[in-house]
């Protein structure tokens, strides 16, 4: 056998052999990922105010995988959508994600009415539901001013 025949064999294997290993590492990976994709993390969630006569009640989830999340707000059992901001989903810089809902509503409505905050995913098997006392001041004392 001439050297180009041969030389062109051996290629052809070689390229077989790349190509066998090629389809190897794809099916691993589909694998892996497949396995992280279907791990679901559950969300941190929190309720707060930039201070006591804020208007705004921040509901945030943060720390879940996959994407998809679902903020909701209650005003005495019933669905609320006035009044209510729902931010797009952002990601974190380990892979996760967070979100955030804001609720306007006044201190007196605040007082008076139950308020709660939803968050559905499905890395949880019941939804979490946070309530008006669980809301943190984040400046407690800091008076609403506007310049």
């Amino acid at each position: 056998m001439d050297k180009e025949v041969h030389t062109t064999l051996h290629w052809d294997r070689e390229i077989q052999r790349i190509y066998g290993e090629q389809m190897d590492l794809h099916h691993h990976f589909s694998q892996v990922l497949k396995v992280f994709n279907d791990t679901a993390v559950r969300p941190t969630a929190s309720l707060f105010q930039k201070h006591s006569s804020s208007p705004e009640v921040v509901c945030h989830a943060t720390g879940f995988f996959p994407k998809t999340l679902n903020i909701t707000w209650r005003k005495d059992g019933e669905k609320l959508v006035q009044d209510v901001y729902l931010g797009e989903t952002l990601p974190n810089q380990d892979g996760s994600f967070q979100k955030r809902s804001i609720l306007t509503v006044s201190a007196e409505d605040l007082q008076t009415h139950n308020y709660t905050c939803v968050i559905q995913h499905s890395s949880l098997e019941e939804e979490i539901v946070l309530h008006e006392e669980d809301i943190r001041i984040l400046n407690p004392g800091q008076r609403n001013t506007f310049l």
